[in-house]
């Protein structure tokens, strides 16, 4: 059949006949590429590449979330899940710059502030004590209103620092913080009067009972019994081990007074001071070999100077407490000046001064600033070389500054019972400007310990 068509002449129905072939072929063409678009339509790209489809024809685009995706810090979302909306994982953030930034957002920074720089205000509200509610505590030298002064306007300044507030003590929250706890204060009679002073901010919470009290009064303990907290105070004027021989001292500046030294693992806090005695003669030894004396020319000794000495004592008392097993938190105090003009008291030198001197006004004698220099040396010393395994527990307690600018605060002639009460015009031949008035500017020494110890 196939030959008899083929052999056909061209007719008008044959004619149509292959037009009617064109047409179908044409609509089946159609028809192909119309499913193959659909099916097509219903493949991703992603499909595609699985499938091996184009994969060199067709290059993969980025998606629109790739291609318009905000910076980094910019805040997005993420499906959990269970297709909940969660917050995106935040930036990654340099934890160093993350507590700068913090830091500096705090004000004050206690940090940086310097408790020591700063100047005397006005306070209104006074001591937190007198004469009558620590009667049992007080000395009659230090109680300079007993005895008759007749101003009280140095009753009424708080140290204010520079850089930030200090609050004032607060004995309640003290003595809670240290129950069963065991402090210590030691060296000459400047650590017993801040100790009188300490006690007395204390007995305003309770009344502290004295538990013990050696021969000569040298060691002294007292107790507050709620709070189970001690005081021990002990006479150290050198700290190192000293002998007193003809008004000259010998120190073995390698060697602790073994007084406070044997106690020392039973301290949980340790004030510690000295400095001023170390102008008195004195001999100095090391590994039991003399070096050398201190203001004694008539021995025909080598002169060795008074901030030697020092050094070499500090480094004994620093190298003590780093190493030993104890681990206490000790405040060393630095030196506090005396207010004399005119020479010292028993040459006739006064300093009748009512209120606080500002910035600039007054200055340490040549021997204060030896004695503070040595001090920051040493300290800077221990915390600079540091001990292996060791926390270091050390802290300056730098009241040189703001107990300089209290010419008005000590005793005077009034560190006995009324002085000019038979002749207004008499003259002490001793006055005392060295220690302290109780109430007095010393109190606020109480303010910085409170705030290296509780608030640090």
């Amino acid at each position: 059949m196939v030959k008899d068509t083929r052999s056909l002449d061209w007719k008008p129905w044959s004619v149509f006949k292959q037009s009617h072939f064109l047409v179908r072929f044409s609509v089946s063409v159609l028809v192909i590429c119309l499913g193959f678009h659909i099916i097509y339509s219903t493949i991703t790209n992603d499909d595609i590449y699985s499938m091996g489809f184009l994969s060199t024809a067709i290059t993969k685009t980025p998606s629109v979330e790739t291609a318009v995706s905000p910076p980094r810090a910019a805040p997005s979302v993420l499906k959990t899940v269970d297709d909940t909306v969660s917050p995106a994982p935040a930036p990654l953030v340099d934890s160093a710059k993350l507590q700068t930034s913090k830091n500096q957002n705090q004000i004050p920074m206690k940090e940086k502030c310097d408790l020591s720089i700063g100047e005397w205000i006005p306070d209104p509200s006074g001591p937190v004590y007198n004469t009558e509610s620590c009667s049992n505590i007080l000395p009659d030298d230090q109680n300079c209103i007993k005895n008759g002064r007749p101003d009280s306007g140095f009753l009424y300044w708080r140290w204010k620092p520079r850089d930030c507030e200090l609050p004032r003590f607060n004995a309640v929250k003290f003595l809670d913080s240290m129950r069963n706890k065991h402090w210590a204060i030691i060296g000459d009679s400047i650590s017993r009067n801040h100790a009188q002073s300490f006690l007395c901010i204390l007995s305003k919470v309770e009344a502290a009972n004295e538990a013990y009290h050696d021969e000569g009064f040298r060691t002294q303990r007292w107790h507050f019994p709620s709070y189970n907290f001690s005081l021990t105070v002990i006479w150290s004027p050198f700290l190192v081990k000293a002998s007193e021989d003809a008004n000259v001292f010998r120190l073995d500046l390698d060697k602790l007074d073994k007084k406070w030294a044997d106690q020392y693992s039973s301290f949980d806090h340790v004030i510690i001071s000295c400095g001023r005695w170390f102008l008195r003669d004195s001999t100095y030894y090391e590994n039991n070999t003399m070096l050398g004396c201190h203001n004694c020319p008539e021995k025909n000794l080598t002169e060795y100077r008074l901030d030697n000495g020092y050094r070499k004592a500090l480094r004994t008392v620093f190298d003590f407490v780093q190493t030993s097993n104890h681990s206490a938190v000790v405040l060393y105090r630095t030196t506090t000046p005396v207010h004399y003009e005119n020479g010292y008291g028993n040459a006739g030198g006064t300093y009748d001064r009512t209120a606080p001197c500002k910035e600039g006004e007054i200055h340490l004698n040549d021997e204060e600033v030896i004695f503070r220099n040595v001090e920051l040396e040493a300290f800077k010393d221990s915390e600079t070389i540091g001990y292996s395994g060791k926390k270091i527990t050390t802290k300056l307690l730098n009241v040189s500054k703001l107990s300089l600018l209290r010419p008005d605060g000590h005793p005077g002639p009034y560190w006995h019972f009324h002085p000019l009460a038979k002749d207004k015009n008499a003259t002490d031949p001793n006055p005392d400007y060295l220690h302290w008035c109780l109430p007095g500017p010393i109190d606020n020494w109480n303010d910085l310990i409170m705030e290296m110890v509780l608030n640090d």
